[in-house]
């Protein structure tokens, strides 16, 4: 995959995951929106139902006791006709006569004022019925039907009735001008209002914590719950005993202090969901991403592992191949010494392309765990010397030195000799491969509490950041153009870090660009 196509997949994946997300957003706060109008809309038709069953209780109460004492004053009630309506109508095949007469009769009490509160001596209140007739002539002709005649009539019909409509008006209007002078506690109290609330609120499926409170022409009265609090965003109000002009005097504040709380409990499963599941698409976007991008790495690592590896075997092959050339010389082939020269040369090429092939097979053996390594108690300091001793012929043929510095007292570890002489061994071929100029190493060894510290320090070209967080994965070297004047295949500290971590310990490395490395073995020590 080349790099356009690996950005511009990235690319596109990075803008869907972003579509996702603005999605899951705009639903969210759209769900939320709509929860909040279908909250509004709800308390409206409770609000609403509670005025108009506040003012309706207060009516029939009134009502109630105006009939009783309407009932109870003994009084006979001054009737005074309202409005009478009359009809004739007569059939000249049957000779037949019908005189149809409505009348609407107003009924005045005078009602003692002690009932209404008011300083009058009475007050006079008005009842309406009506009074209808029915009479049926046969045979009989009136030239004047709306003159009062004599004549009995042959049927006679008549009904009486109160009159709903006018009643119920005139009394809504009168009682509305005596209850609008009440002080409001004497109209309502605090647990009548309460009470409706939660018996609508409930029938609504508006199951969260109110307070309540009335106000008079904008100034709060007796009448409220223990916890009210005026809240813009969470308040509501209504007009309650509108009086006959419809102007009102009283307000009532319902305030939901959990209202967020509330909204959110609608729709939160639905959102954790959501966010569950966009959770998961992130993490695999992440993964896939993340595996993109080391397998890309892996493919460049391997890479740079075959080009390394071809140049490796491409010196000796071609160093073998001139000593073989020069011993079928006819001039060298009868000189023995020559001869044992570029025998001994092939066999060096030989022993170095074997050790470079032994060491990428024990590191696929470390992976697959088919490596036996067997540990048994040694002295790190003698570890050590062996391996210094293994590396002393480089050494000198770069001029450099190794000096330990042995500062610890107890020693003793249980390893594997074998290859924690080549832990040591590659980390001092290291310090001297990238050391440009004369080789310097410094060897530490320190006690903490129950472990020992190796401390191999070098003053070579060192390394960034970067380099020092992925210098121990297999394949890894940094970067340094095409040139390859630093052998290497990105294996050996690779096996370091497993050889350390299978003796139960640690390895890490301190470098700054420019100024060495200092590579750190930390071990358990044998008690």
């Amino acid at each position: 995959m080349n790099k356009f196509v690996f950005r511009l997949l990235v690319i596109l994946m990075s803008l869907s995951l972003l579509g996702i997300i603005f999605v899951q957003v705009y639903w969210f706060n759209t769900s939320l929106e709509k929860s909040e109008d279908e909250f509004k809309f709800h308390i409206k038709q409770v609000l609403g139902n509670v005025s108009s069953k506040l003012q309706k209780k207060e009516q029939y109460a009134f009502y109630n006791k105006y009939n009783r004492v309407k009932d109870s004053t003994g009084k006979i009630p001054q009737k005074d006709d309202l409005l009478e309506y009359g009809y004739y109508q007569r059939n000249s095949k049957t000779n037949e006569t019908i005189i149809y007469s409505s009348s609407i009769i107003a009924e005045d009490y005078d009602i003692f004022s002690t009932f209404f509160d008011k300083n009058a001596d009475s007050i006079r209140l008005k009842s309406f019925s009506t009074k209808r007739k029915t009479e049926v002539f046969n045979n009989k002709s009136f030239d004047n039907p709306g003159i009062q005649n004599k004549d009995i009539p042959d049927v006679t019909i008549e009904k009486t009735g109160d009159v709903d409509i006018l009643e119920r008006a005139g009394f809504e209007i009168q009682y509305k001008d005596i209850v609008s002078n009440y002080p409001i506690q004497d109209r309502v109290s605090k647990d009548e209002i309460n009470k409706l609330l939660s018996n609508e609120l409930e029938e609504y499926g508006v199951n969260t914590p109110y307070e309540f409170n009335v106000y008079s022409n904008g100034l709060a009265t007796k009448i409220k719950s223990d916890h009210f609090r005026y809240d813009k965003y969470s308040t509501y109000s209504i007009p309650i005993f509108i009086d006959n002009d419809g102007n009102n005097k009283y307000n009532l504040h319902v305030n939901f202090p959990q209202k967020k709380k509330f909204l959110f409990r609608e729709i939160v499963g639905i959102t954790l969901l959501s966010i569950i599941f966009t959770l998961v698409i992130i993490i695999a976007y992440a993964n896939a991403l993340h595996q993109l991008m080391k397998q890309r790495q892996i493919s460049e690592i391997k890479t740079d592992f075959i080009n390394n590896m071809t140049h490796e075997f491409k010196t000796p092959i071609a160093t073998i191949n001139l000593a073989l050339d020069a011993i079928k010389n006819p001039k060298v082939i009868d000189d023995k010494e020559k001869i044992f020269r570029y025998l001994q040369m092939i066999r060096d090429e030989n022993k170095r392309m074997h050790a470079q092939v032994e060491n990428v097979l024990r590191i696929s053996k470390l992976e697959k765990r088919e490596l036996d390594i067997s540990k048994v108690s040694y002295n790190v300091h003698q570890i050590i010397e062996d391996a210094i001793e293994h590396i002393n012929l480089i050494i000198e043929d770069r001029q450099g030195t190794i000096t330990t510095h042995f500062e610890a007292n107890r020693t003793t570890v249980l390893l594997n000799d074998v290859h924690f002489t080549n832990v040591i061994v590659n980390i001092l071929d290291n310090a001297i491969k990238y050391s440009p100029d004369v080789p310097v190493i410094n060897i530490y060894t320190e006690n903490i509490k129950d472990f020992i510290l190796i401390k191999i320090k070098d003053q070579g070209t060192g390394m960034n950041k970067t380099a020092q967080k992925r210098i121990f994965e297999k394949f890894y070297r940094e970067h340094t153009g095409d040139l390859h004047n630093v052998k290497g295949h990105g294996l050996g500290l690779a096996y370091v870090k497993r050889i350390v971590e299978d003796h139960n310990g640690e390895v890490f490395v301190e470098s700054e660009k420019g100024k060495g490395s200092t590579f750190i073995i930390k071990l358990p020590l044998l008690n």
